[in-house]
């Protein structure tokens, strides 16, 4: 039987942090999240050039990384392309660029990643993203834009898995 001296008591002390930092969303504004979602759409008819802006950048730094001597300065301009895309992608309406950019980070996400990723499961990834922006292929409700990613993820969660 427990003893007065063995009970617990538990003592809450007063959260004063609320009251340092304020109520942060007691300052939103509407009006200013309806204004940039209507500047963004007003620019929705650039989104194409500028995916493709992107898709040469990304060619251009995997061409790069093929070719002898390249190093770890080229494989971390790749990524970096690759990382803008994973955030772009859907930005620009094409969601399954994303998700590919992602699987994609998600292989070369370090630099000993970056230098030991199989090319053929790199070149598969600078593919996908290609083909699915020339096919206007711009989600996984698509059936090969579906079956490329699964594809995708699964090479890169086996590769991961043997390391």
């Amino acid at each position: 039987m427990a003893s007065q001296d063995d009970q617990v008591e538990f003592i809450s002390p007063p959260n004063r942090l609320k009251a340092k930092l304020g109520n942060r969303l007691g300052g939103f504004d509407a009006a200013a999240i309806a204004r940039a979602e209507a500047a963004l759409a007003s620019m929705s008819d650039q989104f194409g050039g500028w995916l493709n802006d992107e898709l040469v950048k990304l060619e251009a730094a995997y061409a790069i990384v093929n070719k002898p001597g390249s190093g770890e300065h080229e494989l971390e301009e790749f990524y970096r392309r690759a990382h803008d895309l994973k955030g772009l992608g859907a930005t620009y309406g094409f969601p399954i660029v994303s998700q590919f950019a992602a699987s994609l980070c998600k292989l070369i996400d370090s630099p000993e990643g970056r230098a030991q990723a199989p090319r053929q499961i790199l070149d598969a990834h600078v593919g996908a993203i290609i083909a699915a922006v020339k096919q206007n292929i711009k989600d996984s409700d698509h059936p090969i834009g579906k079956a490329l990613l699964i594809e995708l993820q699964t090479q890169v969660n086996r590769y991961a898995a043997s390391q």
